[in-house]
């Protein structure tokens, strides 16, 4: 099984690891943020990863039955597609309309059993979102498969979460950010 120091070098070996002044989608600000864009321009990189989460998520759920994956988009659209590749199963994402999440080109069956696919949980909410969409339309969320969770534990769901690697890079209120008071250039690096 991969380990967390593995897991953080192929995050700083391919440039996704930056440091700087960020906003977050959560709106929080960091000196540290996961661009997974650059991690996943090499397909070889995403596979290894995406193959030990479905190996970690097989060894901490070992009962885990599922028939699809499903993750959101933009971020989680290559992650959802290489652990259902891995998992041998059918892979669907939700997608931003009106600056909200919606299953628009899929169909979800009574009772279908998901795992969410995600690359970086802060706070969860898309995760959430997808939670709800999933419940909405008579699915069951089983598992939560996401590469980087820099939550510090505080991300819960209903659902069990498995996470490659766990991390608490440090965040700020916009309000009390000591980055912005020293006049660092505020950088918005993901998608909003």
């Amino acid at each position: 099984m991969m380990t967390q120091q593995e897991v953080l070098k192929m995050f700083e070996g391919t440039g996704a690891l930056l440091n700087g002044h960020f906003e977050l989608r959560s709106g929080l600000h960091s000196n540290r943020f996961f661009q997974c864009a650059h991690l996943l321009e090499n397909p070889r990189v995403a596979a290894q990863l995406c193959e030990a989460l479905v190996e970690k998520i097989k060894a901490e759920l070992a009962d885990l039955q599922i028939d699809t994956v499903i993750a959101p988009a933009m971020g989680g659209i290559t992650i959802g597609h290489e652990v259902a590749r891995s998992l041998g199963i059918r892979f669907i994402f939700v997608e931003k309309e009106d600056n909200v999440l919606k299953l628009r080109r899929f169909k979800i069956k009574e009772g279908e059993r998901f795992v969410i696919a995600e690359d970086v949980v802060t706070r969860g909410g898309r995760v959430q979102e997808t939670i709800d969409i999933v419940e909405a339309n008579g699915g069951v969320v089983a598992a939560i498969g996401i590469l980087v969770d820099r939550s510090g534990g505080k991300a819960v769901f209903d659902a069990p979460l498995v996470s490659l690697l766990e991390i608490e890079p440090v965040t700020y209120d916009p309000s009390d950010c000591p980055l912005c008071k020293d006049g660092q250039e505020l950088v918005h690096p993901g998608s909003k």
